[in-house]
């Protein structure tokens, strides 16, 4: 009888098993989905500011140096919580930790949509900035929790495919619903489908799959919060690794999260939502480049060379777009979009700090690469800012300061040099040759 019974129980088993396992690609495709759509969104937000340069100085009577701080405040958010994030998604798991990062996301731009004083819109953006910290490290962990080890470097790649076209989706398309509505208006729309989607992710995403082998991945429960930043801090090649992200990306968040539409307007004499179209091309070229970077390196079975050689292209691209006499407007949109395509290649260094680290660590070392992100982006906003004021010559349009081409180009100078420190850090970081190199065991 109680073999019987132990029969029907381990048939029962099998049949849940199987089902569990049936419904596993469905399941993991709109976990991604869900994670890569918080990325989106996580991009639009923090885009946004440079299609409201002139309306936010306005609006709240600042200049150069302020309106850096306020898009900044963003970045001090995210440089702050980007360890803490790593550690809690690796502790606590994706689920309940991330759905309360999209809604601190959505509250964020609702506070920021209200905000009558710059210390009130600082808050908004800096809420936006907590909640979006969650937005990368949740979707690589879950990547790493449902897909196949030799899979993580191209979903890395469609990842931010729709992290840029979320960044694509704060340029041109966010202008037009501005100037047809209101830019107030516009966020509050944005901060309400936030809580919606932080109610869908809630319900559908699970932390890790049915099969998911926790031996081979070292239970959460066998290391403290302490101990992984530790084994993180540890590692040469993470520090590396980090300081080279945060420069090669620095400079598209710089130009396309919130100077170059500006700039662009000035030096090339096109109308505003014609430039914020062409800021677009950059997270277009990000997009495309993303995923092909990171199935051409499988390919290769090398990363670093293809790092260094899209790095190289990304800072003729841009250094062309700054500072070539008489370019034309196609020019400058293939410029552009050669420029965030090849960039993109960048992203290479996220999959190799978790090809370095022991998979239980993996969202606590990429929160620390995404702090020096957060660090240099925080830091060069208002540094830029600071140069463009130091440059203005008093000239003003509808309460808003009017910057010179000369005082851009001179601000830039930062991008360019931003991109050569990156090739120079690219020489200390070993080749991973597409495979683990992390021990067996913790020590």
């Amino acid at each position: 009888m109680n073999n019987e019974k132990s029969n029907d129980i381990e048939i029962t088993m099998k049949k849940k098993s199987n089902n569990e396992k049936l419904g596993y690609p469905f399941r993991a495709w709109a976990i991604w989905l869900l994670s890569a759509g918080f990325m989106f969104y996580k991009y639009v937000l923090e885009v946004s500011p440079s299609v409201m340069t002139s309306t936010l100085m306005k609006t709240f009577q600042m200049g150069g140096v302020e309106l850096g701080n306020l898009a900044a405040c963003y970045f001090y958010a995210y440089l702050l919580l980007q360890i803490p994030a790593g550690m809690l998604l690796d502790r606590f798991g994706p689920r309940k930790t991330t759905t309360l990062a999209i809604a601190l996301c959505a509250a964020g731009s609702l506070v920021f949509a209200g905000a009558e004083s710059v210390f009130v819109a600082g808050i908004g953006r800096f809420l936006t900035g907590v909640g979006a910290a969650f937005a990368a490290v949740n979707c690589l962990k879950l990547i790493a929790n449902w897909f196949p080890f030799r899979q993580f470097a191209f979903m890395a790649g469609l990842m931010m495919t729709m992290a840029m076209l979320g960044a694509v989706g704060g340029q041109a398309p966010l202008a037009a619903f501005i100037q047809m509505m209101d830019w107030r208006y516009a966020l509050s729309v944005i901060g309400i489908a936030g809580l919606i989607l932080a109610g869908i992710f809630w319900f559908v995403v699970r932390d890790q799959s049915p099969d998911h082998n926790r031996e081979r991945h070292i239970a959460s429960d066998r290391i403290s919060l302490f101990d992984s930043l530790k084994q993180v801090f540890k590692s040469p090649q993470s520090w590396w690794l980090s300081v080279y992200s945060g420069f090669a990306f620095a400079p598209v968040m710089v130009f396309g999260g919130l100077w170059g539409v500006s700039f662009i307007s000035q030096s090339f004499e096109l109308s505003h939502n014609m430039s914020a179209q062409m800021v677009s091309l950059i997270f277009i070229g990000f997009a495309v480049g993303a995923p092909v970077f990171g199935w051409f390196s499988d390919w290769l079975g090398r990363r670093r060379i293809v790092m260094f050689w899209g790095t190289l292209i990304a800072l003729i691209a841009i250094t062309s777009v700054i500072y070539a006499p008489g370019i034309s407007t196609p020019i400058l949109a293939i410029s552009l979009f050669v420029f965030g395509f090849s960039i993109s290649s960048f992203l290479l260094c996220f999959t190799m700090i978790r090809e370095i680290n022991l998979p239980i660590l993996a969202a606590t070392a990429i929160g620390f690469m995404n702090a020096f992100d957060a660090l240099l982006g925080a830091c060069s906003d208002p540094l830029t800012g600071l140069f463009l004021d130091s440059g203005w010559d008093g000239k003003l349009l509808d309460g808003a300061r009017i910057f010179s081409v000369a005082a851009y180009k001179m601000a830039f100078l930062t991008l360019p040099a931003f991109l050569l420190l990156s090739l120079m850090v690219l020489l200390k970081i070993k080749e991973t040759h597409c495979k683990p190199t992390y021990p067996t065991s913790l020590p």
